[in-house]
């Protein structure tokens, strides 16, 4: 049985809703994330930022097999990285 941290399982849950890419300072999210606004908020006053992880736990989660990078010939510093079957079952059993 494999145990992560609460950050871990938050940077699965983000894989498991698309692939995520390289951003800035070392922070991987969604290919052309941007800020987003509720949909229940009828001014748009209160944004939703946008979620990321760190490179860091990007590393632990691909040591733990859960996170692949989509690109084979590429560096894995500079591909996209998507979830594996053993992520997503996990989330499944888990979470």
């Amino acid at each position: 049985m494999i145990e992560l941290t609460p950050t871990q399982i938050r940077g699965l849950k983000l894989a498991m809703d698309g692939d995520v890419f390289p951003a800035e300072a070392k922070k991987w999210t969604h290919l052309n994330a941007v800020v987003t606004y509720a949909k229940t908020d009828r001014f748009r006053e209160r944004p939703q930022k946008i979620k990321f992880l760190t490179t860091t736990t990007l590393v632990e989660l691909r040591e733990l097999g859960f996170l692949q990078p989509i690109d084979g010939s590429a560096a894995a510093d500079e591909s996209g990285h998507g979830i594996t079957m053993a992520g997503k079952i996990w989330l499944l059993k888990n979470k």
